[in-house]
């Protein structure tokens, strides 16, 4: 066999080895809360060594065991909530220095303002913030502390230890094989064997960094708890006042209905005379243009032929 098909060879069974085998998963460690200023993320710190431990049946210096396995779980738990205030731009505020004070960060935050009557709005408002996972509990009381009503809240939690494992036993499998394509392009004398094993690794590489983003983001969304919340102001649940009168139930979301139709026909109307009457006229003038120019042409192209006149009648 040629010496160039040996050294294929042995880059393709090194991969093979790479892909197919998946390597012992490495002990983890979840990196430590955010340290953010002014609402946005500075960086992520690693947690400090811990000893040695059990992960998937592996330990960290003595290999496979017998015994039952021990595994830290790795959780992604979210939350959101809707409540009511007395103030919405004012509890935004504060949901944003907890976080801060948590060791968190604000994700978004949106203000509005939303009709309640004739000439009258209140504000509301969404924020979405991520704080430290094991301050889930407490970051969530506070939030409904001063709350006027809590209109609904759900909270969820996603189980990725199976997938961060595997994980990490791909990126150890690839990192394996980069090490070993530097040592065969040390040892390459040939340009095309050179190029070969040049881009085997510049896709080990690509790899690597795709598994280390994947992980990166189970470690932060698992050390980092997300938290949404719609802040509804105090008067949008109070009934609605026409003349003295307060309509309750139905009859206050029909004139909210009612009100919400005439707005949304406003809306069409002034959509229609400033839009579409404008570009439906232009429209129709530049086909008609465009009939008329056609007419002429196919007119010019071909023209109508005049029928002969017939012989007059013979004099008899």
């Amino acid at each position: 066999m040629k010496p160039n098909l040996l050294f294929i060879f042995a880059i393709a069974a090194l991969f093979l080895g790479a892909c197919g085998i998946a390597a012992a998963p490495e002990p983890f460690e979840l990196q430590s809360p955010l340290k953010a200023e002014g609402g946005a993320m500075d960086e992520y710190q690693a947690a400090p060594a811990a000893p040695a431990r059990t992960v998937s049946g592996y330990t960290e210096n003595t290999g496979l065991v017998n015994n039952p396995v021990r595994q830290d779980r790795i959780v992604i738990q979210n939350a959101d909530l809707s409540i009511v205030v007395k103030d919405p731009e004012a509890k935004m505020l504060e949901i944003g220095a907890m976080a801060q004070r948590l060791g968190g960060f604000v994700v978004s935050s949106k203000m509005g303002k939303t009709p309640i009557g004739e000439d009258t709005s209140v504000s509301y408002g969404n924020i979405s913030i991520r704080v430290p996972a094991k301050d889930l509990d407490a970051a969530l009381n506070e939030i409904k502390a001063d709350a006027v009503e809590v209109q609904s809240e759900n909270r969820s939690g996603e189980d990725v230890t199976d997938k961060y494992v595997d994980l990490q036993s791909q990126l150890k499998a690839k990192q394996a094989a980069e090490t070993k394509l530097y040592e065969i392009l040390e040892k390459t004398e040939k340009a095309e064997d050179t190029l070969l094993v040049f881009n085997q690794l510049t896709q080990i590489q690509s790899d690597i960094e795709v598994l280390k983003g994947q992980i990166n983001y189970y470690e932060q969304a698992a050390a980092l708890s997300a938290i949404s919340v719609r802040l509804v102001a105090e008067e949008t649940i109070q009934p609605l006042k026409i003349a003295g009168w307060q309509p309750q139930g139905e009859a206050r979301d029909a004139a909210q209905a009612l009100i919400n139709f005439f707005q949304g026909f406003i809306n069409f109307l002034i959509w229609l005379i400033i839009l579409i009457i404008p570009v439906a006229a232009v429209i129709i003038t530049l086909l008609a243009l465009l009939w008329r120019l056609l007419r002429w042409f196919w007119r010019k192209v071909f023209p109508k032929k005049t029928p002969a006149s017939p012989p007059p009648a013979p004099v008899g």
